[in-house]
Order: structure tokens, then sequence, then C-alpha cells
């Protein structure tokens, strides 16, 4: 009984913890304008990454987090 009772109280933990937590959907573009609008927020986005990869000194101990994933910048 007892062993029923702290797993159902660890189930229902883990359940609210579980709802606090922020979603991670996104709703996909219905029409080719969002599309747009989205992939030039893309766009955007990686374009400004490269600019702080390529303008942060090396010795900067955020200059590889902030390089991850960006290309064609020259080190």
């Amino acid at each position: 009984m007892r062993r029923a009772l702290i797993l159902s109280g660890l189930v229902t933990a883990a359940a609210g913890a579980s709802a606090c937590a922020v979603p991670s959907y996104e709703a996909e573009p219905v029409s080719v304008y969002q599309w747009e609008r989205r992939q030039q927020a893309v766009e955007r986005d990686y374009a400004e990454r490269q600019r702080l990869c390529r303008i942060t000194k090396d010795d900067d101990p955020r200059k590889e987090e902030l390089c991850r994933g960006v290309s064609g910048v020259e080190d």
C-alpha cells in the first residue's frame, strides 16, 4: 500500500512538473505569406549569428557558443 502511494505521488508530481513546462510547439505556417515571413526570420537570425561570430574576439569565452552551427565565418 505504501509503495503504491509513493508511486502515485511521483506520477502526480511528474505530471504537474510537465504541465508547467513551456510548450515547444510552433504552429506551421499555412499561407505562402506566412512561409515567406518565417523563412525571412530564419535568414535574419542566421545572419545575426554570423555577424556575432565574426565580431567576437577569439579569447572571448562566448566565442564557441556564438559560433556553434555557423558556417562561412573565417576563424
